[in-house]
């Protein structure tokens, strides 16, 4: 297997003594899809809070594009190349769909604002080419019908498309997806599963997932994490996570042998 695009060894976070991640391992490929499940609590957010510089963990190591990013600024890491979606929508909804995905090639300006107010060659030329590519991502998403209006108009399943087209106008290394279908109904949910598996087989676009949607998760992922009150419980292929003792537990509570082997074989 080649080299992970990230390693993550013995994370342990904590606010005042309440410990929401202990001895967090985990390495993402490079193609891969890797999920991380989990009930309400059980430290899903803080791992990508960890990822991207929101949080400083006391102890362990993150290691992403060969340095360790732990304690490094948000910005730095997004220019290193890591892209994250949020659970809740954070458009600027005043803005149409171009400027919104225009905002995600910060890192790819390579011009001051003298060149910009000026308008010379190489502002133009810069100009061109990252609106060319936010070109790509709108016809990528489908999104071309909307893309001179402003986001705050548009249906929830679109804003969520075109907050995951933002994070890919970044060109990352890294796409986090923090519940990329949460509110969606049936159809949009769908939608969403399709470009997700376009991002990896078309873009090659490594991937963590942080997702409720159990089915969508054992459709799409590679290899899953589950986690319970901050600890790794399970880490392998979908099917062997979902039928994981520990996992089930995490889930439903204490449960006796019996019922135990009944959703073990309710899920074989």
């Amino acid at each position: 297997m080649s080299e992970p695009v990230v390693s993550v060894r013995g994370v342990e976070l904590s606010f005042s003594g309440v410990k929401a991640l202990q001895g967090v391992d985990f390495d993402v490929f490079d193609n891969e899809l890797f999920a991380v499940i989990g009930p309400n609590g059980a430290g899903k957010t803080s791992i990508f809070n960890v990822l991207s510089g929101v949080y400083r963990p006391q102890q362990g190591t993150v290691d992403f594009a060969g340095t360790d990013i732990r304690g490094m600024r948000p910005h730095k890491i997004a220019n290193l190349g890591m892209a994250r979606t949020f659970q809740n929508i954070e458009l600027f909804e005043n803005l149409d769909v171009v400027d919104n995905l225009m905002l995600g090639r910060h890192a790819h300006v390579g011009y001051g604002w003298p060149s910009a107010v000026a308008w010379l060659g190489k502002a133009k030329h810069a100009e061109v080419r990252n609106r060319r590519r936010v070109e790509e991502i709108i016809d990528f998403l489908e999104i071309e019908g909307y893309r001179q209006l402003p986001v705050g108009m548009l249906p929830y399943g679109i804003q969520k498309r075109i907050e995951l087209g933002r994070a890919l106008a970044m060109e990352p290394k890294l796409l986090l997806l923090d519940e990329p279908v949460a509110g969606m109904n049936g159809e949009e949910t769908e939608d969403m599963a399709r470009f997700i598996l376009d991002i990896r087989n078309e873009l090659h676009i490594p991937m963590i997932l942080v997702e409720h949607d159990m089915g969508l998760v054992m459709d799409l992922a590679d290899r899953v994490m589950a986690m319970d009150f901050g600890k790794p419980v399970a880490t392998g292929t979908p099917h062997e996570v979902q039928s994981h003792p520990d996992v089930i537990r995490a889930y439903l509570g204490p449960v006796d042998d019996a019922t135990l082997a009944e959703v073990q074989g309710e899920l074989a």
